[in-house]
């Protein structure tokens, strides 16, 4: 469970920040909002199977060690 929450927390930290770069250059909250998505809008069939495919991976490997480590220490 630590490496999901580091992981959203830098997830979003690295998002605040391009947000905060957005602004400051002067668009709204929108487009920033829009570029940070963008290149998520771009991707073909094939990256997006292999993007989905990778986070599956990583969250179902975090959810068995953590169901490992609860069942061993009852």
């Amino acid at each position: 469970m630590k490496i999901i929450g580091i992981s959203l927390l830098m997830m979003g930290c690295l998002m605040g920040f391009s947000l905060g770069i957005d602004i400051l250059q002067g668009f709204d909250v929108s487009q920033a909002l829009y570029n940070a998505v963008n290149p998520f809008r771009v991707m073909e069939v094939a990256e997006l199977f292999v993007l989905f495919f990778l986070l599956f991976l990583f969250f179902a490997e975090s959810a068995y060690l953590f169901k490992k480590k609860r069942n061993q220490s009852k």
